[in-house]
């Protein structure tokens, strides 16, 4: 379950998730982050393969690890990527990298 408090764009965004992933998930936001800097490079090298499979990745993993809001991001720029939507790739990193910098997890004992 995910929780914006407040109204703010820079609101925390609180998820809630079962203590057995607690070893596996900051590696994952990790690796999330390093996929911000990986798509930001391959939009400047037209390489929308890799922006491809990325977004694919994410589509299918974020849900299993508790964030469905990184598996919407990712199924769209998957989508983008076929359609070479540079437009929506760049504001799907964007949104990525807030989400990102605003999430909270808390592990529910």
């Amino acid at each position: 379950m995910t929780i914006i408090k407040g109204s703010d764009a820079q609101a925390r965004i609180t998820v809630y998730l079962d203590p057995d992933l607690e070893d596996i998930v900051p590696g994952f936001l990790e690796n999330r982050r390093k996929d911000v800097e990986t798509i930001t490079s391959c939009v400047e090298k037209n390489d929308l393969a890799t922006i491809r499979i990325l977004g694919h990745r994410m589509k299918g993993d974020g849900g299993g690890y508790g964030f469905d809001s990184i598996s919407t991001i990712g199924e769209v720029l998957e989508q983008a990527a076929l359609r070479r939507d540079h437009a929506t790739i760049r504001e799907r990193i964007n949104e990525l990298a807030n989400f990102l910098r605003r999430v909270e997890v808390v592990y529910k004992r």
